[in-house]
């Protein structure tokens, strides 16, 4: 998958930015606190007004980052159930952030068209899918099953709106976003149904 390629080179470049931090003494959730909050702003500020190259490419910048608080935590001894509690919470926060601000310019700046009701359609359930796959995850844990299965990464399904996003800002035709959305809402409904009856084989077994 994506995700799983992009965390390790993520891991190969960042490391000797980590390395700075730890002599500065930066602890990682403070990196991951930041990271969120760019990520919030650069959705609400440039994403949902319309900005979509430059939000893309700050949005991508802070998702391929998104390593950096691991690394660095790993390079300073301090990995904690905690910190981990809090980078998997934060990236809920990140992930709304980004899937809302297209739809809210979909929403507010699209004529009323069977484009714009198709976008908004797969918009939402993405939006949706983006807090119900890890939560099924979660809530498997929590009663003793693993619900690790599933299409697509977190990272997978932001690249595809992300890179939706940014073809559409060049001049693209509008469908290609709607292609993108679409495939995240398709993915995301079939990661859960994949990891809701993971969780049911193993809880039933």
């Amino acid at each position: 998958m994506l995700g799983a390629h992009g965390r390790d080179l993520a891991r190969k470049v960042f490391t000797a930015p980590a390395k700075g931090l730890a002599r500065l003494g930066v602890h990682p959730n403070h990196v991951t606190v930041a990271g969120t909050v760019a990520t919030v702003a650069a959705s609400v500020g440039l994403l949902a007004t319309g900005h979509w190259t430059v939000g893309v490419v700050v949005v991508a910048l802070v998702l391929f980052a998104d390593s950096l608080d691991g690394t660095l935590a790993r390079l300073q001894g301090e990995s904690s159930e905690f910190g981990a509690f809090l980078d998997s919470t934060l990236d809920r926060i990140g992930d709304g952030a980004v899937f809302s601000s297209v739809v809210y310019w979909i929403a507010v700046s699209m004529a009323p068209s069977g484009m714009r009701t198709w976008l908004l359609i797969a918009g939402f359930i993405t939006i949706i899918g983006a807090a119900t796959v890890p939560y099924a995850r979660a809530r498997a844990e929590s009663v003793g099953a693993e619900a690790k299965v599933g299409i697509a990464e977190r990272t997978d399904r932001l690249l595809v709106v992300l890179v939706a996003v940014f073809l559409v800002s060049l001049g693209l035709p509008m469908w290609i976003l709607g292609v993108g959305l679409t495939w995240v809402a398709f993915a995301s409904t079939v990661t859960v149904i994949q990891r809701i009856l993971a969780a049911k084989k193993e809880l039933e077994a």
